[in-house]
């Protein structure tokens, strides 16, 4: 086996990694081998006599710790997808110890000044426009991870980085382990007037946990249907409050000491580095810039979305006392009476309508959009991955090989509630070419032995979502893995997702995909419009619980003192409006984006940065001849998604578009214009 081979992938068909061959006894031992050999090659390069170079420093820097990259992209995919004990302790044990490498690495002053002197004489440097850039985030890397600091600055800085490492992952731990405990036992009455797909799935739930009867859990899949349709407000309540108190103070799993030592030593880090707080660090490197840039973003949605919420809530008010509940709208009857009222308004029948979404079908309509817009052709196959819920496709072009993608669609409680996307492998070219290996994870419910997976509207549009990040990661043409596919910054990640959301509202779409579970029948065209019609509707609340989240997140970390993080996020609530009927989307105890990752830490607002991009790419489709105008994909693909994170994010969207885009697509798009 050829070292450079090993470099750019696993030894095995399609450069699937050889789950059989990681053992979680021998985990450690493969940390272990994987830590020694990077810091060799980190050592080799820093005390290299020679004068620094971009090969010999930047190019041998990005191939250091390959096989530290490789077991890292194994094991922390499956402690989020296919978690147990030993994985857990294990991961436990390895979050400091990771974090002190990649202290080390960071502040390795031989190292540091390598890259410092390729940096200062870069304008002398042959170099062309990737390597600048790749030379750029390295050097800017270095600088942000406390490279620079005197060596007493140095030393807090890196037990700070690793004592966020241990707290992050505590967070993780104790948010999954109260979604895998809590249960709802649901006797055969409780359930007698729900629909037959959510019975089915609750019957499921308690079958898989080895219990009797019909049991609802935490997962969001299962959830969200039951507070749409269970008649019994008790029921309901319990079922918000729980939800809302995963990781609450008082309950075994309680986060909230966690979160507040992480704030302060967020805040901490960033003054190190001479920054106000941990937003004007973390957002320096974003297309927002800063705090105030996100906060005008946030408050030009707010004002629009909250005032549909109060109309919205007006008439769920009214619609609850028709029903003769005495009471005020709260978190527990917003969705049940949103669902009467869409049934009524739009004449759908959600239940019959997710006879028209089996999971097979909406995998193939994403494929077929793929198809269309990049040529790209998706062959199932069979290899052995680390779960048999596991499906994988070869991705070509043109008889040439792209890619490899795996969908890991059903919930079960050993993974994380949510849906992501990552890798296995990311594609690069220096150090032998590799091709990416993609996973999308999602939470569906998984069906009864012998039925069909149905997905909801809203299920749907997830599938697409997270599709959106692997065809981002699959596309990537890049020499170098540090600016591979999704590589990119935060708030620019989000684009390619939540653009190609849009193709799975189009009805010639669905027309084409969506047919029954049973019969194969298309759609009927009354439903689909029906279907189409309601896609904005109660987007008030959706906008509201999602930016109620990002105004909190955004406080957090412009504020220099943090005490009492529950209490500032009651007060933001307060100051804001939000409504007592509708709860924020991820409260601080349980908000896994923020503070079990660094990812979207004071970083939230992304999704809506993103989605002014997504909106204003989109009727750049519309403008130019349709969405599969072959002139308007051959752009995106060249500018965007096979770019990765090669140039600055607002360059390549300007090459895409000409300019940079206003809000004013996404008010259109949300239907608040």
């Amino acid at each position: 086996m050829s070292t450079l081979a090993t470099v750019a992938g696993w030894q095995t068909p399609f450069s699937i990694p050889p789950f059989e061959a990681y053992p979680d006894n021998q985990f450690r031992d493969s940390f272990d081998s994987a830590l020694t050999s990077a810091r060799k090659r980190i050592d080799a390069i820093a005390t290299n006599p020679d004068a620094p170079c971009f090969a010999n420093t930047v190019e041998a820097l990005e191939l250091a710790s390959w096989e530290l990259d490789r077991i890292c992209s194994v094991f922390f995919n499956l402690v989020a997808a296919d978690s147990n004990e030993i994985r857990e302790k294990l991961q436990a044990d390895l979050a400091p110890r990771l974090a002190s490498f990649s202290n080390e690495v960071a502040m390795n002053q031989g190292l540091f000044q390598r890259i410092d002197k390729l940096w200062q004489s870069r304008s002398e440097l042959s170099l062309d426009e990737e390597q600048k850039r790749v030379l750029e985030l390295h050097y800017r890397d270095f600088v942000r991870s406390g490279a620079s600091l005197d060596p007493e600055s140095r030393n807090r800085f890196a037990s700070i980085r690793v004592r966020l490492a241990e707290l992050r992952t505590a967070f993780a731990q104790n948010l999954l382990k109260s979604e895998r405990d809590w249960t709802l036992d649901l006797s055969g009455d409780e359930v007698s007037n729900l629909p037959g797909f959510l019975v089915s799935a609750l019957e499921e739930a308690a079958r898989e946990r080895g219990l009797r009867g019909y049991c609802l859990t935490l997962n969001r899949s299962l959830i969200v249907p039951f507070l749409q349709y269970s008649e019994s407000r008790k029921l309901r309540q319990v079922a918000v409050e729980a939800w809302c108190n995963r990781g609450a103070p008082g309950t075994r799993t309680d986060n909230s000491v966690l979160l507040e030592e992480i704030l302060a030593l967020r805040q901490e880090l960033a003054e190190l580095l001479g920054y106000r707080c941990y937003a004007d660090y973390k957002l320096e490197t974003e297309m927002a810039k800063s705090p105030l840039q996100v906060r005008k973003l946030l408050d030009a949605v707010w004002k629009p979305a909250l005032g549909q919420a109060r109309k919205d809530a007006s008439v769920l008010q009214a619609m609850m006392q028709d029903d003769g509940v005495d009471d005020q709208l709260m978190p527990w009857d917003w969705r049940l009476y949103a669902e009467r009222r869409r049934s009524r308004e739009f004449d759908i029948d959600q239940s019959e309508a997710k006879q028209y979404f089996p999971l097979p079908r909406m995998i193939e309509a994403a494929m077929d959009c793929a198809g269309r817009l990049f040529g790209l052709e998706f062959e199932e196959i069979l290899p052995q991955l680390y779960h048999p819920d596991c499906r994988a496709w070869r991705v070509s072009r043109q008889g040439d090989d792209i890619g490899i993608f795996i969908g890991d669609y059903f919930a079960r409680p050993s993974k994380r509630s949510g849906a992501w996307c990552s890798t296995f492998l990311d594609q690069k070219k220096h150090g032998g070419t590799s091709r990416p290996v993609v996973v999308n994870v999602c939470n569906f419910v998984k069906p009864s032995q012998g039925q069909p997976c149905l997905l909801s509207f809203d299920d749907t549009r997830t599938l697409f979502h997270e599709f959106g990040h692997a065809l981002h990661a699959l596309l990537s043409d890049v020499r170098y893995e540090k600016v591979s596919g999704t590589a990119v910054a935060r708030d620019f990640v989000e684009l390619p997702s939540q653009l190609f959301e849009h193709w799975m509202e189009l009805p010639e779409v669905l027309s084409k995909h969506a047919r029954h579970a049973e019969t194969g029948d298309a759609i009927p065209e009354d439903m689909l419009a029906a279907l189409l019609a309601a896609r904005n509707f109660d987007q008030g609340f959706g906008t509201v619980e999602y930016l109620a989240s990002a105004y909190v997140d955004l406080t957090f970390h412009t504020s220099d003192k943090i005490s009492a993080p529950l209490s500032i996020e009651r007060q933001v609530l307060d100051d804001i409006g939000m409504p007592r009927a509708i709860v924020m989307r991820h409260s601080a105890s349980n908000f896994a984006h923020v503070f079990a990752t660094e990812g979207y830490a004071s970083g939230y607002y992304s999704y809506l940065w993103s989605e002014v991009l997504d909106a204003d790419v989109f009727e750049t489709f519309l403008e130019e001849g349709g969405p599969f105008n072959a002139n308007t994909t051959q752009r995106l693909e060249q500018h965007i998604l096979s770019a990765g994170g090669s140039r600055r994010p607002d360059d390549m969207y300007i090459d895409f578009r000409g300019r940079l885009p206003s809000a004013d697509a996404l008010l259109r798009k949300r239907g608040f214009a």
